[in-house]
């Protein structure tokens, strides 16, 4: 039992940090990574003409980095960050469609159904 820990800790300690190397770091980045796109905020709503107020989409970008608050692993946060990043891009540089844009609302205007009644009725296993 004891040497399956010390080698579950010894793969652990040789796995090799993306960006960040250590907690402080990662958070810094996704710090940044939420400002810049709180800056962008203002010309994706004009540059896309979407039917949504720049206080919704800042507070949609909020919801959005609340959803991966408890993530602790560095690698995922670094991961998450690299993935915001290319976001930002293609939204910046207009690589993405409108729907693109408003799919981010999706989830929150539908509720999906719990109870069996509603799941039969939508068609949903």
């Amino acid at each position: 039992m004891a040497a399956s820990r010390e080698a579950v800790k010894k793969a652990v300690q040789q796995v090799r940090p993306i960006l960040s190397v250590n907690h402080g770091e990662a958070r810094k980045r996704a710090l940044n990574l939420y400002k810049a796109w709180y800056r962008q905020i203002p010309y994706i709503v004009m540059d896309y003409d979407i039917p949504k107020s720049i206080e919704q989409c800042r507070a949609k970008l909020r919801e959005e980095f609340l959803r991966h608050q408890n993530v602790t692993d560095i690698r995922v946060i670094d991961m998450l960050v690299i993935k915001g990043q290319m976001e930002l891009k293609e939204s910046v540089e207009i690589w993405k469609q409108k729907g693109h844009i408003m799919r981010y609302w999706k989830e929150s205007q539908d509720p999906k159904p719990t109870d069996f009644l509603s799941k039969f009725i939508q068609g949903i296993n």
